[in-house]
């Protein structure tokens, strides 16, 4: 068919590849009449093709942890983000590309841009740790477009998007003090990942401005899952029985529902004798009983920005920044009142 376009318009073969894959210059008058002739003949050209002749791929890559025995399809926090990241990539005209990374794989990302398999590529449940840093900073030096999710590598200028968790965390800790908690603990996710850092300076900053003393006996290590808080509950409910702690501040709603769980095993109600607060308000906060009081955090729009940021032409230049988060109070945490956005 492309040698009928070209018979018809009066050029050859490689100037209608030419103006029909948008590579190389072309006079005006001569793309005017290949196009006319294509629209006459009714000449579509493959996508793959057009693809394979401006060097692209047209996938934009998504790396996603491999977890053992976690559904990460089912859980809110990668749902979520994978459902914004799909809807911009939609917009400009991309595929998903999804790649699962096993903790023990080479981190060899360079390679998938070199092999032409994606255009750009989102980093979603990176930890902090030395090799991260390498393979990161190599893409960085070759000039390959990435951003990072909610996580970032302090001291390197790797593009993110991301939530203001130190202050999140500051404003629940501080809703379970306006409530009257005066002995609160912390239930954290590990400290490779920069939100955990940023939740538990939020929840110094409120103590401190409260004039409450910081106590390292009170911060707990779970590992964002339900289990670990779950299995956390026997450690907090001997101290909770004793009166050390009124409340406590779950890093995530999973790790929060655990501990509601965990603790009505030994008769202790959320919002009876100790108020419970998550981050996240996933679905499931809404389905427990109490219902959970959380923070909200937008990780459909934190998606959404991310590939933004590396696709729209509108958004080039963009490093991406911080996005608001909100305060979600029910039954869990004993207050019923409005707050506002940060």
């Amino acid at each position: 068919m492309r040698k009928e376009v070209a018979k018809l318009a009066g050029v050859s073969e490689a100037t209608v590849s030419r103006v029909l894959n948008g590579v190389g210059p072309v006079r005006e008058e001569t793309k005017r009449r290949v196009l006319e002739a294509a629209e006459q003949l009714k000449y579509v050209p493959s996508q793959l093709a057009q693809r394979f002749a401006r060097k692209r791929s047209g996938n934009l890559g998504v790396i996603i942890p491999s977890l053992p025995k976690v559904h990460l399809f089912s859980t809110y926090y990668f749902s979520e983000i994978l459902s914004g990241i799909g809807e911009a990539a939609k917009e400009e005209g991309y595929d998903l590309l999804l790649m699962f990374r096993r903790p023990d794989e080479p981190r060899d990302y360079d390679l998938l841009f070199r092999t032409h398999k994606v255009d750009a590529c989102i980093m979603l449940g990176l930890q902090d740790l030395p090799e991260e840093r390498q393979a990161l900073a190599k893409l960085a030096a070759e000039s390959h477009p990435f951003c990072l999710i909610n996580q970032r590598f302090d001291g390197e200028p790797f593009r993110s998007v991301d939530a203001d968790h130190v202050a999140g965390s500051c404003l629940a800790v501080g809703h379970l003090i306006d409530n009257g908690c005066r002995r609160i603990a912390l239930v954290n996710g590990p400290l490779t990942y920069s939100n955990s850092i940023d939740r538990e300076l939020g929840y110094r900053q409120a103590l401190e401005e409260a004039g409450l003393s910081y106590a390292s006996t009170l911060v707990y290590q779970g590992n964002f899952g339900r289990k670990s808080g779950y299995e956390l509950a026997d450690a907090l409910a001997g101290q909770i029985s004793q009166g050390a702690i009124d409340g406590i501040f779950a890093a995530n709603d999973r790790m929060a529902i655990g501990l509601l769980q965990g603790l009505r095993e030994h008769e202790l109600i959320a919002g009876r004798h100790y108020a419970l607060i998550g981050y996240d308000d996933s679905d499931g906060s809404r389905l427990t009983q109490p219902q959970l009081s959380s923070v909200a955090v937008p990780f459909f729009e934190m998606g959404r920005r991310a590939a933004r940021v590396l696709l729209a032409k509108e958004s080039k230049g963009e490093t991406g920044g911080e996005l608001p988060l909100q305060l979600v109070v029910r039954e869990s945490s004993g207050l019923q009142q409005q707050h506002p956005i940060i």
